[in-house]
């Protein structure tokens, strides 16, 4: 069997991390909100932190979405002309 080598660009790889560390900041910054605005305790600062991986999760889906349509629609775009 061959192996199969998947390379990707040292700038992709900065601008996905990027990305997703854009996506937790929203996240926390989510979670300060609610704590805040709810009146919580600020140790749900640390406890609640797997629900805010969850929403970071959640947040880059979404944009990888948006991205992917966006590509395609260019694509389409270009062909048509």
């Amino acid at each position: 069997m061959k192996d199969i080598n998947i390379t990707v660009s040292r700038h992709r790889q900065k601008v996905e991390l990027l990305s997703l560390l854009v996506c937790f900041v929203i996240a926390f910054a989510l979670n300060v909100y609610a704590i805040i605005a709810f009146d919580g305790k600020w140790s749900e600062l640390f406890w609640s932190l797997g629900f805010v991986v969850a929403t970071t999760a959640f947040l880059y889906a979404v944009w990888v979405i948006v991205r992917l349509i966006f590509h395609f629609a260019r694509l389409l775009l270009k062909r048509k002309k």
